[in-house]
């Protein structure tokens, strides 16, 4: 009896042992924001981190050459300019591309678009193969509630209602702006605006 209680003991010391270090294997979960699969206290952390709070948008000291009008998007700072008048700009906060989805150029903005439809694009749709053919526009889509298209680019600068997801490197190349940010954006940019993306 005295050995079948040691190895009881023994037993469940192991068990306990196996509980404590479990967590360092514990079942991954989807992170939506990155498209990553990760352990759920790093997915928790994130959240907790950014706090689920968009950054502010603010006017700021701007000075540049570019003219009024014009989107700069710092995809190191996590910000969009857009230039005003008086050496001043809108200054936004958004989500970038994550790593081996960065891109940088100077472009025009081609078309807006309010609750845009969206169309995943072929190479998106190989490596999510669930993604919809087509999806129309809505609070549902990843287009959000605005869209400006960037010249003859697959990218869009677009909505969100995933606020938390601002200030970050999450996305395939698109840049970010929570929805009421967007909404505000588009209704000051024109079709035919300079756009410039620095890397």
């Amino acid at each position: 009896m005295i050995n079948f209680k040691s190895a009881m003991v023994i037993v469940l010391s192991l068990i306990l042992t196996a509980a404590t270090v479990a967590p360092s294997m514990a079942a991954l979960v989807y992170d939506p924001d990155t498209a990553e699969w990760v352990q759920e206290s790093v997915l928790q952390t994130r959240k907790a981190s950014h706090g689920g709070r968009a950054i502010p948008k603010q006017i700021v000291d701007y000075k540049t050459n570019y003219k009024p009008g014009t989107i700069v998007i710092e995809t190191s700072e996590r910000r969009l300019y857009l230039v005003l008048d008086d050496g001043k700009a809108m200054k936004y906060g958004v989500g970038v591309g994550r790593d081996g989805f960065t891109w940088s150029g100077t472009h025009r903005i081609t078309r807006k678009a309010e609750w845009p439809g969206w169309t995943p694009p072929p190479q998106m749709r190989q490596r999510v193969p669930d993604l919809p053919a087509y999806m129309p526009g809505g609070p549902d889509n990843p287009l959000g509630a605005r869209a400006l298209y960037i010249g003859s680019t697959l990218y869009r600068v677009h909505g969100t209602s995933e606020p938390r997801s601002i200030g970050l490197a999450v996305s395939s190349g698109c840049i970010r702006l929570t929805n009421d940010d967007v909404a505000d954006l588009y209704d000051r940019v024109d079709v035919g605006a300079q756009i410039v993306v620095n890397h």
